[in-house]
């Protein structure tokens, strides 16, 4: 999953990228509004486990380069933002649904849900006057 801004804050997409489907890989790119870099990871991060949740997985493995989501779904961070928290909360709700596991990884090992993320952000940008693209990306595997 990835979740980027053109600016921060500013215009904002996320990109989703869940692999382990009988149907094969599930592709996302989505605009999210204005938003900053944090709340847009989170936002994705929340595309994906709504996804995984509603196939019925039972497992999920999130792949993301935004450690501030990383450390702060596994514990080593507390999430103290208030603007965070509410996206924070709902994730942990909906990971409780699933084994659930998260780890970073560089933003080149998840440029699939990177080019989701920007693409979501371009056909936006065709709309607007935004330039500039900045983002970052995650990627997932969900199994049943």
């Amino acid at each position: 999953m990835d979740g980027g801004c053109l600016g921060n804050p500013g215009p904002s997409g996320i990109g989703v990228v869940i692999n382990g489907c009988e149907s094969g890989p599930v592709r996302i790119a989505k605009w999210i509004g204005h938003q900053d870099n944090n709340v847009a990871e989170y936002a994705a991060l929340m595309e994906a486990l709504q996804y995984a949740v509603s196939l019925k997985a039972r497992k999920l493995h999130v792949y993301s380069d935004s450690q501030v989501v990383v450390r702060q779904m596994t514990g080593e961070y507390m999430c103290r933002s208030p603007r965070l928290y509410s996206l924070h909360w709902t994730c942990r709700k909906l990971a409780r649904a699933l084994k659930f596991s998260i780890s970073h990884v560089p933003r080149e090992r998840n440029a699939e849900a990177n080019r989701l993320a920007q693409s979501a952000l371009r056909g936006r940008k065709e709309r607007t006057s935004d330039v500039g693209p900045q983002a970052s990306a995650v990627s997932q595997r969900a199994s049943r």
